[in-house]
């Protein structure tokens, strides 16, 4: 018989049934025994009238099978579906005719209130969870969309290399490997390969793919290794129009997730998901430190930069007078940005770049970037950066090159802010950071 997922029972018939999963909970009284089987679907609750409860009576042998089972257990049941209002499961149930057990399992070594990094060091029976299967459904249906929006906007997906044999921003966060009888470098962006897509005439790119970053960081929001969500496009005229298709590109991806996972999100995590308006709000870092400020907090950094309780001061401060969750701060000291931001008509200290912070967190930063080489060789001098080394790079614009901009995005920190989860360890698959390289 064809196994059945969990979640298509509720519109099967009443009748012969085969489901196949892991055990979650099983309840052996002394007439029936009770199962609660889980999928990568849902959840169904299983039922055995035992036969051996008269004295003299034969073995029973699927009452033996369930007693034994532990926590964890895959096994496959055949037996009747039966819809039935009065179970608190899904108003069904399967009554056992036959049980085989596929992998019968160990104690298990975590439970619900265990550690972040206990059930790190078992996740993959944490992942069980159906929370944590909840998450990576809803990354997939965001991945899913992002992805739709921009073919349909006539998009290239592009897959750049990771091994480098030179720095792709600068060598302060560089991971070294070897490489053969040389060295290299784990990319800490596809910065400079989708701005090469520039002057190669593709007009608009996209790609998602692993970065590395070596900061000995251990907080919620970093990790060593992460999926960044990139875009680059041509003929912009300022980092607006970059603006413009980010927001566009967010409230794609929040639609499709509302629709599709609104009302199991509401259930397990007990949240609305809001799909932002547009535009979003628009603040220059300026003005939005002067905002912390006459909220009573000052932000210290002395790098014109904002930092992280400055972030959550302007997300309230936004959240409170229009009413979203979604902020750019906008016009970055030119101090702070890397060489290849376009800096200000008029006002070298300023570059035309933003950070897009969402409920209290930074999760993306773009630009439009310096596409005139006299300027950008005199902006990397400015920074200290050896034009030589970038002789590469700068190859780009010697050969003609479109106005350009674009962005790089986290998406663990985009699920992590959705779901309102404590850490990017709970929405990655697996973590790295800088003590964990396990499992």
């Amino acid at each position: 018989m064809t196994r059945t997922l969990l979640k298509n029972l509720a519109a099967a018939s009443d009748g012969p049934i085969s489901v196949s999963g892991w055990v979650d909970t099983v309840r052996d009284q002394k007439k029936v025994q009770f199962i609660v089987l889980r999928d990568e679907s849902g959840a169904v609750q299983l039922v055995h009238p035992r036969t051996d409860v008269e004295e003299g009576s034969e073995p029973d042998a699927v009452a033996a099978t369930i007693s034994s089972l532990t926590t964890g257990t895959f096994l496959t049941v055949t037996g009747e579906l039966k819809h039935d209002e009065r179970v608190k499961l899904g108003g069904l149930e399967v009554k056992i005719g036959d049980l085989d057990v596929a992998a019968l399992a160990l104690d298990m070594p975590i439970a619900e209130d265990s550690s972040v990094d206990k059930r790190l060091d078992w996740r993959f029976l944490d992942l069980r969870r159906p929370e944590q299967n909840l998450i990576f459904r809803v990354q997939t249906t965001f991945l899913h969309a992002l992805r739709t929006w921009w073919v349909e906007h006539d998009y290239i997906e592009i897959h750049t290399p990771k091994l480098m044999a030179s720095a792709s921003e600068s060598r302060a966060e560089l991971f070294e490997v070897g490489y053969f009888e040389g060295k290299a470098y784990l990319a800490q962006s596809p910065q400079f390969f989708k701005q090469m897509a520039q002057p190669a005439g593709f007009g608009k790119v996209f790609e998602v793919a692993p970065a590395f970053r070596a900061d000995p960081s251990f907080t919620s929001r970093h990790a060593t290794e992460f999926i960044s969500v990139d875009a680059e496009i041509s003929w912009v005229t300022s980092a607006e129009d970059v603006m413009q298709m980010h927001e566009q590109l967010l409230v794609a991806g929040f639609t499709a997730i509302k629709e599709k996972h609104g009302a199991e999100i509401e259930a397990l995590f007990g949240l609305e998901v809001t799909v932002p308006t547009v535009p979003f709000p628009r603040i220059p870092l300026a003005e939005a430190k002067q905002i912390v400020a006459s909220r009573g907090y000052t932000v210290p950094r002395a790098d014109d930069d904002m930092d992280p309780e400055g972030e959550r001061q302007i997300a309230a401060y936004v959240k409170e007078e229009f009413g979203h969750e979604f902020v750019f701060l906008t016009d970055y000291s030119s101090s702070i940005r890397p060489f290849y931001h376009m800096r200000h008509e008029g006002d070298e200290t300023l570059t035309n770049s933003y950070d897009l912070i969402f409920n209290g967190t930074e999760i993306s930063t773009g630009a439009q970037r310096e596409h005139r080489i006299d300027i950008l060789v005199a902006q990397a001098k400015s920074k200290g950066v050896d034009p030589e080394e970038l002789e590469f790079y700068l190859d780009f614009f010697r050969y003609g090159v479109p106005p350009h901009g674009g962005f790089g995005m986290g998406l663990s920190r985009v699920l992590m802010l959705l779901l309102h989860q404590p850490s990017i360890r709970e929405v990655t698959y697996l973590f790295r950071g800088p003590n964990r390289l396990t499992p």
